[in-house]
């Protein structure tokens, strides 16, 4: 760098020593700029040209950029590659600006705290794990910044903290004084950002979502995370959950090397997730039911009761054929509820979020009606969460425009007829533009020019344009002029530079008045994120019952029976995904007998005849069971495994 810096660079420089472990992206009008170390690594990572800011200095300084309305695209590769980045905002207008644009990092992107998932992404929870160690237990809580999700636990041993974070598919934990290196080692060994927070933030949020938790590590270590979260986010986290604490003893206990070798959820081939027990499951319609039906595969129940409630569902649904293809057809038609709740709190939502929340609420007074004409007892908890929220429709249906535009600072997002003062702005606007046209239609007349125009850009604003063969058609004095071009010549008029001034007055007014009126509705929506989140709960349930209920239905799955005892007898038991494959008819149906004299089967066979087929086919119908739903067998009976 060279000795002397520039105002500016002296700004950056300050900016990036507090964030010297992100790349940041510095705004300069319509880009993001990256300088020095970071242009150089960014430069290759994101294939972008590296170029130098003060070309005739003994050192110039690296520097690449990308446009703004672009920089997302740019921002997930970095994310995806494990890397951190600082957005760093112009928080002034540079037209009104007195010296150097004043600026400030508005958020802290990082792998655990992404929140704009797309396409396959969207099925997948994004977790942000902490993790503190007290009295010689590691105390973990992690979260899903896009959903509000929040739960927290404890173990005694290393390996089962790791174990959990394996299954959590953790990309980055959060850490404080108190972990030894020999597990951030552990950490670095499986390619997991560390991430510190050295002190806890002391606000309110974090009293109000640790204020059910008894345990005082466990208090301790959602405080850390939380902290975390505020520190690097900078605005509300409104859609949190209060935080939940589990035991991971009161689920089926399956270590990440056999649901690794079970292939629940990755294909040990192919890496990818079909051949897998959730690909054969899910048959959910919303991307919150895939990412719910994988939490339920994840942690299989140990509750006769609870596994029972589910099944009774399934069983529900699988018997009324009719009910349950209305109920696919409108939950096809529900949006991502957890996330688009996650998008109003964060302040991040658009026209286009609002329009997919209101057609999602209008499906659930549907979906209610279906679940009341099954008559089952069974979904008597679920209808009372299935809250429409009117009101919150009505909002939406009465402020904003079917079809918005994704910007919701240019105007055009806000119904005629919503706010009076914005209608008053428009109407402005419109007489203002109707009288250009019809001046247009005089000067035309008058000159007897029929290719006189009257255009605008933002440069010259308003301006009557006349070719040069028609010239000298135009009256003495009768134009003042404004711009030469090859082939035409510009002019203004008293009367044209004073309507422009209204014109655009009345714009510039109605587009601030406009996000102002978006704010305030975005606002009303927040206040209701607890139902928003409840409702999705319910529609995401149901819609993993009603996956169960198809996948039951099509590969002629039977409802277990569950004892508590060491019984097991499965009648002509498959292997569902490898009958999937198959297909029903070429896959041989095998009995497996178990019960209190029998501890151990000892399985023999030349090697390719199928042993481990079988094991796995137990161990993949026992998971099932335990999740309530349906197995492949012609009779099942199982005992509650703990594991």
């Amino acid at each position: 760098m060279a000795k002397k810096t520039t105002p500016m660079m002296e700004q950056y420089q300050k900016v990036k020593d507090q964030y010297p472990d992100a790349f940041l992206f510095y705004r300069l009008g319509d880009f993001y700029e990256l300088f020095n170390d970071d242009a150089i690594k960014g430069a290759q990572l994101l294939e972008l040209t590296l170029t130098t800011r003060n070309h005739s200095a003994k050192n110039p300084i690296p520097m690449c950029g990308v446009p703004h309305r672009a920089v997302n695209s740019y921002i997930d590769v970095l994310i995806d590659k494990g890397y951190k980045v600082a957005i760093c905002e112009q928080m002034e207008d540079p037209k009104k600006a007195k010296g150097m644009v004043k600026r400030a990092v508005t958020r802290l992107i990082t792998p655990g705290t992404q929140m704009d998932l797309n396409g396959d992404q969207a099925k997948n929870n994004n977790y942000l794990a902490g993790i503190i160690r007290q009295n010689g237990h590691y105390y973990l809580a992690y979260t899903d910044l896009s959903t509000g999700e929040l739960k927290t636990t404890d173990f005694a041993s290393e390996d089962e903290v790791i174990n959990e974070l394996i299954n959590l598919q953790s990309r980055e934990v959060v850490l404080d004084d108190s972990v030894e290196d020999d597990f951030k080692q552990q950490l670095t060994k499986r390619n997991i950002l560390q991430s510190h927070q050295p002190e806890i933030v002391n606000e309110a949020e974090v009293s109000y979502l640790t204020q059910d938790l008894t345990d005082e590590g466990q208090q301790a270590v959602v405080s850390l995370l939380v902290s975390y979260l505020l520190t690097t986010q900078k605005r509300s986290l409104a859609h949190l959950q209060k935080a939940i604490s589990y035991r991971p003893s009161s689920f089926m206990k399956i270590d990440h090397y056999s649901k690794t070798n079970l292939e629940l959820m990755t294909n040990m081939r192919s890496g990818k997730r079909q051949g897998t027990l959730a690909w054969l499951l899910d048959e959910t319609k919303t991307a919150m039911g895939s990412r719910l039906l994988k939490r339920w595969l994840d942690r299989p129940l140990i509750d006769p009761k609870q596994i029972s409630a589910r099944q009774d569902k399934v069983q529900g649904l699988l018997e009324h054929y009719f009910e349950r293809n209305n109920i696919q057809q409108e939950l096809i038609k529900v949006y991502d509820l957890e996330r688009l709740a996650g998008r109003v709190a964060y302040g991040s939502v658009n026209g286009r979020d609002l329009i997919q929340l209101k057609t999602s609420l209008l499906q659930v007074p549907k979906i209610k009606y279906t679940l009341e004409t099954l008559d089952a007892p069974a979904f008597a908890d679920l209808e009372k969460q299935l809250d429409p929220l009117s009101d919150v429709a009505s909002l939406i249906e009465n402020s904003i425009v079917e079809d918005p535009p994704i910007s919701v600072t240019d105007g055009g997002v806000i119904k005629d007829g919503y706010d009076q003062q914005l209608d008053e702005y428009r109407d402005a606007m419109n007489n203002g533009k109707q009288w250009i046209v019809d001046l247009q239609k005089h000067e035309r007349e008058v000159t007897g020019i029929n290719n006189l125009k009257i255009g605008y850009n933002h440069v010259f604003g308003y301006y009557i344009e006349v070719t040069k063969v028609n010239l000298n058609k135009i009256p003495r004095d009768r134009y003042e002029r404004k711009q030469t071009l090859v082939n035409a010549e510009r002019f203004s008029t008293p009367e044209l530079k004073e309507k422009e001034a209204l014109i655009l007055g009345a714009q510039e007014k109605s587009t601030a008045l406009e996000y102002d009126v978006f704010v305030k509705i975005r606002e009303k929506v927040k206040k209701q994120i607890k139902r928003l989140q409840s409702l999705a709960q319910a529609l995401s349930e149901l819609d993993v019952l009603q996956s169960f209920a198809v996948v039951s239905e099509d590969y002629h799955f039977v409802r277990p029976q569950m004892n508590t005892g060491h019984v097991l007898k499965i009648k002509d038991g498959r292997h569902p995904v490898v009958e999937k494959f198959m297909g029903h008819q070429e896959y041989v149906p095998n009995d497996v007998m178990m019960d209190e004299s029998t501890d151990i089967l000892l399985i023999t066979g030349p090697n390719m005849s199928g042993k481990s087929t079988y094991m796995r086919q137990l161990a993949l119908t026992a998971v099932m069971a335990k999740m309530g739903c349906f197995v492949p067998a012609e009779r099942a009976e199982l005992p509650i495994f703990d594991q």
